[in-house]
């Protein structure tokens, strides 16, 4: 008695391949997915790290902040501290004030240093001064310090529990905040704001 070997249809052959197209296709938009999660979850955390560093940078300049008015490029005296809403001129800052020197950093980082934030083309810019009085043409060395901002809008706290918009005001000329508001609205329309007190 003889056994013939019995192959699969055309018909069988189909369905295997048909079966086989639906599980790539599901497997590939599975993994495409994935990948894209993955990669909208390193961009976010790429964002939120960015947006600690700005603060946390803020956060110490911010208390090493001195009673040390400066000389600007046309000889006129600034406050130590300086508040606007709004930066107009190119080396303007919506926050310019004067801070201690960086012990450990070298000998032109030692002495107080003129130092400002802005608001620049959609990313907030560290903007540093060579010297805190300034020659003619001086133009400050300026870092981009967090990218993807809308708004940059901050508040001082004079020492009678007022939050002022500009400083200094004309009861608080020669002196210091005792605390700043930073509110920083993203691009993408999360608004984060900090409080941070000066020594």
């Amino acid at each position: 008695m003889t056994h013939r070997s019995r192959g699969f249809t055309l018909i069988e052959l189909l369905a295997a391949l048909v079966i086989m197209a639906l599980l790539s296709i599901a497997g590939y938009r599975g993994l495409d997915a994935v990948l894209q999660t993955r990669e909208h979850i390193a961009q976010e955390t790429r964002k939120w790290q960015h947006l600690a560093f700005c603060f946390s940078r803020l956060e110490q300049d911010v208390a090493q902040a001195i009673h040390r008015p400066v000389q600007d490029q046309d000889g006129r005296t600034q406050p130590e501290w300086v508040g606007r809403t709004v930066a107009v001129a190119n080396n303007e800052a919506e926050l310019t004030f004067t801070r201690t020197g960086v012990p450990g950093e070298g000998e032109n980082m030692l002495a107080p240093q003129r130092i400002g934030y802005r608001l620049q083309q959609g990313s907030i810019v560290l903007l540093r001064w060579p010297f805190p009085d300034q020659a003619p043409r001086t133009e400050p060395v300026r870092y981009p310090l967090l990218e993807g901002v809308r708004e940059f809008h901050l508040r001082h706290l004079d020492t009678n529990g007022n939050w002022l918009e500009q400083w200094p005001s004309e009861e608080t000329a020669g002196n210091l905040p005792t605390a700043l508001e930073v509110a920083v609205t993203l691009a993408s329309g999360e608004k984060i704001t900090r409080v941070f007190a000066l020594q």
